[in-house]
């Protein structure tokens, strides 16, 4: 028996990319369809979660979002790995900045994912789980900035399993800044480590790609318009880089 459609993704293996750009927002992954892919079809609408396949630069690529969180991205980038035939995943979200270095709307690349979330107890591991990107990926992503003269800063991020603290108004309460800052941590956001994990059980490929939305510590912040439709230099470098694959 197939094991498609799934309760998630009304598709086939065949509608789908090798390589599947993955925002969080359903409307950002309409946008990048809309606005980069051409002859693009809506794949996949289940819960509202628009998927896409169409054309760019010649080469076929899918674009479909993952809703927020690490369970929510789990079970989608789970079923494309593990159903629809995909092998690469890039995740392009936000991100909000603990290093005081790097600014709103500059671009993260996550080289590893830290984590709060329990997401690897399933594995039964005896210890920890390094989560981290695909080598190929970040050395496809890194030369494509570089080629495009975009500084890009990368290293380890945060993927937290809350968004809102119950210590509220508590000195460092809000994701306990300094403690991920003091270990080289760059920024935080809800889905990278899951998505690693997923990949590396799969023995598929995955990268997060980030635009920094808001800051931690200076308190700086963008709309959620402005998260959906202005950071184009990271949808940009994400296409590009799955040119490269």
């Amino acid at each position: 028996m197939a094991d498609y459609p799934t309760p998630h993704i009304k598709a086939t293996p065949d509608d789908f990319a090798k390589t599947v750009l993955m925002p969080g927002d359903p409307l950002r992954s309409k946008l990048i369809a809309e606005k980069y892919l051409k002859n693009s079809a809506l794949v996949n609408n289940v819960r509202g979660i628009q998927g896409y396949t169409g054309e760019y630069e010649g080469m076929r690529v899918s674009v479909m979002a993952s809703g927020m969180g690490m369970p929510s991205i789990g079970i989608y980038s789970y079923e494309l790995y593990n159903f629809f035939g995909v092998e690469n995943i890039i995740r392009v979200g936000s991100a909000g900045a603990l290093d005081e270095k790097i600014k709103v709307r500059d671009i993260v690349v996550g080289m590893g994912a830290c984590t709060n979330s329990n997401y690897a107890h399933q594995y039964h591991l005896p210890g920890a789980f390094s989560a981290i990107c695909s080598y190929k990926l970040l050395k496809a992503c890194a030369d494509t900035a570089d080629e495009k003269g975009l500084k890009i800063h990368v290293g380890n991020i945060l993927s937290s399993d809350t968004f809102y603290n119950d210590t509220e108004g508590a000195p460092d309460a809000f994701y306990t800044p300094s403690a991920w800052r003091k270990m080289g941590v760059m920024a935080v956001e809800m889905e990278a480590a899951a998505l690693y994990m997923n990949a590396a059980r799969a023995g598929k490929n995955a990268l997060a790609i980030c635009t920094i939305s808001d800051h931690i510590i200076t308190g700086e912040t963008t709309t959620s318009e402005e998260r959906r439709v202005s950071f184009t230099a990271m949808m940009e470098l994400a296409l590009n880089t799955a040119l490269k694959l």
